[in-house]
Parts: structure tokens; sequence; C-alpha cells
């Protein structure tokens, strides 16, 4: 006994879903390139005249020296500082358990001192200047930089330690304020 006969695929039919599959499976891959495991990378805020300091309400504005911001896993607005020693001292600090996504500094190489404004770097790949006789909002800083060369020669002209951001140690970032450096009181 023969088996029923079925009939015969329409061509044209089993064609389009062939090019369909094809095409939905590149679309697939072509969306997937596109994508990263993770959030999106940050980008720096810039401050304005009206961005504080986290720590003490400081304006930013209203301060010399290089200023930080951290970015956390848990806001989508970052932590904004005064100084970099602000950053580093909040950033060692043992009770700090939030996640930290990012953090920028500026490139004090680029920025003016006395009124910095732009200029954010990744703060990990910065080069710092530990020691000098410049001062920050605070008092004494640890200016940031791009390059190592303009690290260099800032160190050269006003003194301190060039450092990579791992070699930075809870101990250089004190914050008295600079009083204990006030030789006035």
């Amino acid at each position: 006994m023969n088996a029923p006969r079925r009939p015969s695929a329409n061509p044209l039919r089993s064609s389009l879903v062939r090019h369909l599959l094809v095409v939905c499976f590149a679309a697939t891959l072509l969306a997937a390139c596109g994508k990263t495991n993770g959030p999106a990378p940050l980008v720096p805020v810039e401050i304005d005249r009206s961005t504080s300091c986290t720590l003490d309400g400081m304006l930013l504005a209203d301060y010399p020296g290089p200023k930080a911001q951290i970015h956390y896993a848990d806001r989508t607005e970052p932590d904004f500082f005064c100084d970099t020693m602000e950053m580093f001292a909040i950033y060692f600090k043992p009770e700090q358990v939030r996640q930290v996504r990012a953090l920028f500094v500026q490139d004090m190489g680029k920025a003016e001192w006395a009124e910095p404004r732009d200029h954010w770097i990744d703060a990990k790949a910065a080069w710092y200047v530990h020691g000098s006789s410049r001062h920050g909002s605070m008092g004494p800083t640890i200016a940031s930089f791009a390059l190592e060369g303009d690290a260099q020669k800032f160190a050269a002209e006003h003194g301190g330690k060039v450092l990579a951001f791992a070699d930075v140690t809870p101990a250089m970032a004190i914050l008295d304020g600079g009083v204990l450096h006030d030789k006035s009181m």
C-alpha cells in the first residue's frame, strides 16, 4: 500500500521562509555586535557656578585647583569634590562599600589652576603630584594630569613627587583642611 501523497511544498514559499530566517539571523548578529557587557561607559559631568561639593557644600567654581567626581553604580548623578584630596579620602575609606563605576579628575596640564573648567580625565589613568607648594580649595592638594610629562614639569616648578593612581596611598589623602600646615596658627 502506498502512503498518502502530500501536496508538494510551494517553492516560492520555502524560499521566502529561508530568506526571512537568514535576514532575522543576520539582524540578530548585527544587534549583538553593537552591545557591550554592562552599562554604557560613563562620561564626566561638567560643573557650573552652582555645583557644590558633596562633603561640605562649597561651590566648586569658587576655588582653585583640580576638582573630582565619583560616579556610583546606584546613582545617576556623580558626587562632586572641590579637591582631589577629598576624592581620594572618600575612595580610600574602608567603610566606602558603594560600587564605584568611574572616577574623574581635571587635567591640570590643560586647565587653569585658579579657575579650572572642563578637561576631565579618567582618574585611574591620570598622573598625580603629591606634596607640591600649590594649594587647592582646602589647602594642600594632589594635582592631577593626563600626561606624565606635564606632571613632571609641574613637580619641577612646584615641588612634589609624581605618582600613578595606584601609588597614591590613604596616608596621602588627609582631610585636615590644611590646618596642620598653617604656620600662622
